[in-house]
């Protein structure tokens, strides 16, 4: 998957999103799937207090770092 692909695919998501907007991003994963992957760090989020964001950047390094 290029770059500029992913870039135009999440052009209307926000530059951050929650664990909600990573489900959708990654084609409606499961709940705990997402989570596994934000605290894992396979993808790379921020904590606060108890909610994540996970900046949109970061979502899209994942899916062009782990391409078949």
């Amino acid at each position: 998957m290029a770059k500029n692909n992913t870039n135009e695919m999440f052009a209307n998501f926000p530059d951050v999103v929650d664990v909600s907007g990573l489900r959708t991003m990654l084609g409606g994963i499961g709940e705990q799937k997402a989570y596994e992957l934000v605290r894992k760090g396979t993808i790379k989020a921020i904590k606060i207090g108890k909610l994540y964001r996970i900046p949109k950047i970061n979502v899209i390094a994942f899916l062009t770092q782990n391409t078949v």
